[in-house]
């Protein structure tokens, strides 16, 4: 069985380069570099006992956060231990015969869809318009292949394109598919816009996806959630779900960093700000093509052919700088990488090394 990677494995590259592991430099990760809310931390920090205690089996608590902070119905919440298995539980839930996935996209739902032997059918987002979606070519796919299921990845990964509410709304009332969108950046986004949270309570085929690992920064506490109002969704996810199946420490951490609204605000002005340092300076490169990004990532085009992402990515690991080769993304080759925002003194760093190597 293959396994998923998320961004680089730190351990494994420290060990062996002989890296001290706190100073790699991850921009393969997609993980908010400014750390996790200072008040949940302080929670934790100042409660180690709480080891001893058993959660709330209900979480009636974390999902009332929850809900104030999607706008969505707190019955209409469901935890799991990361978004992984919500997504796989879902697909299996709907078991659609003929499945579509905008593509370039994560890797987890064709794995998920393939488990199933579902008929996968892949819309590739355009390069020549900077892989935007065009709600219309969604419809159109969807019906002419009869697809059951419908995979929205918003922003999608690796492209860092968008839809907005209003557009998944269309698609929901366009077709008869069910439709999974994973929200798991829309953090880094205007969501009063793009966010499709509050869908849920008025469309039942629609199912969205979200973590804490990117934005919140804490993927050490393995807490995701779905938003659904499909009673029989809910009914089947739960049935398989273990009681206490998000630990005491993610409970409260949850409880406080879904309410820190000055945590929220400044890490998106924070996230923004380097994003668009990040995109600019690639810009100036003329062997590069960057493309424009909802999410705190970018992803570039090698326009140099004697130069491969892999050959990019050896090049920068001598300055312990990692970044994500997208070549096994379905639809790119080994002239796209992708690049996400970290600290401006290391945002600096990594563009420092880039004007270095395409200067020569």
């Amino acid at each position: 069985m293959s396994k998923v990677e998320h961004g680089a494995n730190l351990f494994e590259l420290a060990s062996k380069y002989g890296f001290n592991i706190d100073e790699i430099m991850d921009f393969s990760s997609n993980i908010n570099p400014f750390g996790a809310s200072p008040s949940a931390l302080r929670e934790i920090s100042n409660n180690p006992n709480l080891v001893s205690i058993y959660p709330d089996p209900s979480y009636t608590e974390l999902k009332q956060a929850i809900s104030t902070y999607t706008h969505a119905a707190e019955d209409n919440i469901l935890l799991g231990s990361g978004a992984t298995g919500l997504i796989s539980g879902f697909i299996k839930y709907v078991h659609p015969k003929n499945s579509m996935i905008l593509s370039p996209a994560y890797s987890e739902y064709k794995r998920e869809l393939t488990k199933i032997n579902s008929n996968i059918f892949e819309l590739f987002l355009s390069e020549s318009n900077e892989f935007k979606p065009d709600i219309t070519s969604i419809i159109d796919y969807a019906n002419s292949n009869k697809c059951d299921l419908i995979v929205i990845c918003n922003p999608n990964n690796p492209t860092g394109s968008i839809l907005t509410s209003d557009e998944i709304k269309q698609i929901l009332r366009s077709t008869d598919a069910y439709i999974l969108v994973d929200e798991t950046y829309i953090e880094f986004t205007d969501q009063s816009i793009y966010s499709s949270g509050f869908l849920v309570d008025e469309f039942s085929k629609l199912f969205v996806i979200r973590g804490t690992s990117k934005f919140f920064s804490t993927p050490g506490i393995r807490l995701g959630y779905a938003l659904s109002s499909d009673s029989n969704i809910k009914s089947y996810l739960q049935s398989d779900m273990n009681l206490w199946s998000i630990n005491i420490f993610a409970d409260r951490m949850g409880q406080l960093m879904f309410l820190d609204e000055q945590y929220q605000a400044e890490t998106f002005e924070l996230i923004e700000a380097e994003r668009n340092f990040i995109f600019n300076e690639l810009s100036k490169i003329n062997q590069l093509k960057a493309y424009p990004s909802k999410g705190n990532f970018i992803l570039s085009k090698i326009l140099n052919p004697k130069l491969t992402a892999y050959e990019l990515y050896q090049a920068l690991l001598p300055y312990k700088i990692i970044i994500r080769n997208c070549s096994n993304f379905p639809g790119l080759d080994d002239s796209y990488f992708r690049v996400c925002v970290l600290k401006p003194e290391e945002n600096k760093l990594l563009i420092e090394k880039l004007n270095n190597i395409f200067s020569k």
